[in-house]
């Protein structure tokens, strides 16, 4: 259904309308890839109040790369511990390196900016810790490339605009968008999206009369946000009514009247 209703066209003509809610996208480049890379891999899972001050903590220790290479994995997650999962994060932050510095003999991504965007996806998600949004993160910020980064805004407003399917995740759902939407227009996609999911089309419930796509949106065709509305309201009751049910409380009264 998505690949008939979705095309470069229609895509185009949807990211039109959202900009002029949202305004343009503008690419600036945040850090070269090593950074991106390691900014990324300490962000998952959790905040950019976490991640950042966890990132210029480990900057701050390690004049190089090649020190955290070197350094003793305990000593990378005490330091980066803010991030969490530091054990985790540590022994991938340190394998990365080894196996960046191994392929290229210096601890930098520039040799992928030659690289064709596929092929660079494919070799970035074989480094320890590093999926398909990691590996388009860092391809999409650090060097401009057509990539999608898929995170949950991003693939919520995808799968009810019917442009992917829900179930496939948001791991699958890198693939499948990245063959949809044309490379040029990748970043306004990502960025946009981004928006729109945290303003309008947001979780649980969107915000169905500002959008500006209503009229193409499949879950709301579909009664998705009614059914999401009725879900939420029986959820409600029934968690009062074992509210109620633990205090003893029958309606109309407690249980001794």
């Amino acid at each position: 259904m998505a690949a008939r209703r979705w095309n470069p066209a229609t895509i185009a003509d949807m990211l039109t309308t959202l900009e002029n809610t949202h305004g343009k996208s503008r690419f600036i480049p945040r850090f070269d890839p090593m950074d991106e890379l390691i900014s990324c891999i300490l962000s998952q899972h959790t905040t950019d109040a976490h991640s950042f001050p966890a990132f210029t903590q480990l900057r701050e220790r390690y004049p190089t790369w090649q020190d955290v290479a070197n350094a003793p994995a305990a000593e990378v997650a005490s330091t980066v511990r803010l991030a969490g999962l530091s054990n985790q994060k540590a022994k991938n932050i340190i394998g990365s390196l080894q196996k960046i510095n191994e392929q290229f003999g210096v601890f930098s991504l520039d040799a992928l900016r030659t690289w064709p965007t596929d092929e660079a996806m494919i070799w970035l998600q074989t480094l320890p810790g590093v999926g398909p949004k990691t590996a388009s993160i860092v391809l999409c910020f650090a060097m401009g490339r057509g990539t999608i980064p898929v995170d949950t805004h991003v693939f919520r407003v995808s799968w009810r605009l019917g442009l992917i399917k829900e179930e496939i995740g948001e791991v699958k759902a890198h693939g499948v968008l990245m063959k949809l939407v044309p490379r040029e227009l990748a970043f306004p996609f990502h960025t946009l999206l981004i928006q729109h999911g945290r303003t309008v089309c947001r979780a649980p419930l969107p915000v169905c009369e500002k959008c500006g796509l209503a009229e193409r949106c499949a879950w709301l065709k579909s009664d998705g946000p009614g059914k999401r509305q009725r879900e939420m309201a029986r959820t409600r009751k029934r968690s009062l009514k074992a509210r109620r049910a633990k205090k003893g409380e029958v309606p109309g009264g407690s249980v001794n009247d």
